[in-house]
């Protein structure tokens, strides 16, 4: 793909994932979140430190644009919502680094194979309806060595509270939150995809207040394995 600032996709078919009401809901709620649950210095540490090109899986309505270092050559954003990739469309107007926000989902990324020297998932792997699958999809996209920055909930807080998570993904929550689970491992997750855990630290959001069953966070950096898989 081209190194453009950002490129809109008029003639996108039939969006393959489609929550108006949730898409509307998380546009207010994470623009609010950036202060008032810290949002803001959590994208700084998720994405300090990232260079070349990077691919965002699920980038939402864009929060995440602004917070990218100048190292970062170029960014292509994958959203699937239409709504959310409207939004995140004008968000990478106001970027320093050049975006090209298309549609897409991380089960079939619309990019070529080791493309990428880096890959940012945020508060995305609870959401998509096949997590082996759309890691498979990170792991061809990226080149051998290439890195993954993650932020993700899931499972956590003891017996109880991840028998309510399981409860909650059996029942309502998923049609509430946009296909959003609770109880799913982000780390297992990217372990079973062959992926090479680095550093990643575990935390809570909000860092205040009732521990939910969404509030079981982790933050952290995997590789593709690869001949430069050793963290710098």
């Amino acid at each position: 793909m081209s190194p453009l600032r950002t490129t809109r996709h008029p003639a996108t078919p039939r969006d393959a994932v489609h929550h108006p009401w949730f898409a509307r809901r998380y546009a207010r709620l994470s623009v609010s979140a950036e202060t008032r649950m810290g949002m803001g210095a959590v994208r700084d540490r998720l994405l300090a430190g990232l260079s070349g090109r990077v691919i965002e899986i699920g980038a939402g309505n864009g929060l995440n644009f602004t917070h990218y270092p100048r190292t970062v050559s170029e960014v292509v954003a994958i959203e699937p919502e239409r709504l959310l990739r409207q939004l995140a469309v004008e968000a990478a107007l106001r970027a320093e680094t050049p975006v090209d926000v298309a549609p897409g989902t991380a089960e079939a990324l619309p990019v070529k194979s080791e493309a990428f020297d880096a890959a940012v998932v945020s508060l995305v792997l609870c959401s998509v309806r096949d997590v082996p699958r759309a890691l498979g999809e990170l792991r061809r996209v990226l080149r051998p060595g290439g890195e993954v920055r993650f932020f993700e909930h899931g499972r956590g807080g003891g017996r109880l509270m991840t028998l309510t998570q399981r409860a909650l993904d059996r029942t309502v929550w998923p049609s509430l939150a946009g296909g959003c689970h609770v109880a799913r491992d982000p780390l297992a997750a990217l372990r079973e995809a062959g992926f090479t855990l680095g550093p990643y630290r575990r935390t809570l959001m909000p860092p205040k207040g009732p521990r939910l069953p969404m509030s079981y966070c982790v933050l952290g950096t995997a590789w593709r394995p690869g001949p430069a898989t050793t963290p710098h």
